[in-house]
Formats: C-alpha cells, sequence, structure tokens
C-alpha cells in the first residue's frame, strides 16, 4: 500500500514538473501557443490533485507523520502560494494570449514574475518533502 501511494504522490510531482518546465521555458523567452498553454494548465490541475489526495493519505498512513508535523504544515502553506501564484500566472497569460492564434512572448511580464515565485515554492516543497525538518 505504501509503495502504492508513495508512487501516485511522486507521478502527481513529476506531472508538475510538466508545467513548471513548459512556464520555465516561456520565461526564457520561448513562445507562448494556446495548446501548450492548455497542457500546462490540465497538468497543473492533475498533480495538484494527486499531490494532494496521496499526500494526506501518505502522512495518515505512515507511522511517525502527522499531517501537523511542521514540515507537511510548511509543504501546505507552499502549495497554497504556488497554487495563488499559479492562478496569477494563468490569469495574467490568458491576457497576454489573448484570442491571438499565434505565437506571443510572455518574457519580461507579470506572468515571468509568478511563474519563477510558483518555480520557487516547488522547489522547496522539494526541499521540505526530502529533507523532513523536525521529522
Amino acid at each position: 500500500m505504501y509503495d502504492t501511494l508513495l508512487f501516485l504522490h511522486l507521478l502527481g510531482a513529476f506531472i508538475s514538473a510538466v508545467t513548471i518546465g513548459i512556464f520555465v521555458a516561456w520565461g526564457f523567452g520561448a513562445p507562448v501557443q494556446k495548446g501548450s498553454f492548455n497542457l500546462a494548465d490540465i497538468a497543473w490541475n492533475v498533480s495538484g490533485a494527486l499531490l494532494l489526495i496521496f499526500g494526506v493519505w501518505l502522512a495518515l498512513y505512515v507511522d511517525g507523520y502527522e499531517l501537523w508535523d511542521g514540515w507537511i504544515l510548511g509543504a501546505f502553506a507552499l502549495f497554497v502560494a504556488a497554487s495563488a501564484f499559479g492562478a496569477w500566472a494563468r490569469r495574467d497569460a490568458l491576457e497576454v494570449i489573448g484570442d491571438d492564434a499565434g505565437a506571443v512572448s510572455i518574457t519580461g511580464t507579470r506572468v515571468a514574475l509568478w511563474n519563477w515565485l510558483r518555480t520557487a515554492s516547488i522547489v522547496l516543497i522539494l526541499v521540505l518533502m526530502v529533507w523532513k525538518p523536525g521529522a
């Protein structure tokens, strides 16, 4: 059971890397198109569900971990922050993309800023998940 829960939780982390990778490419100047935007959006939503559902399940399943452990609460707080940054990036990206069928750039826009903040939040979550300070 533990292996299955961990696999599904890590699958969520890998799927979130799709969104982060796409937005990072855009932040470095790759053109933004509707198709890749939709892929990034769907990947973020799927990964969030997998991360939360199976992360909580793991914390409840594993002896020695509790939902109120500091590193788990920190990961929740950072996940909320990452989701907020992602929502703002999505909103601003939709403004930049608009109804344009062609590719546009987000370099130097608020979209890039929100994405870098979301990326930093995800990296901090990974630090908490790997080192589990206080556990």
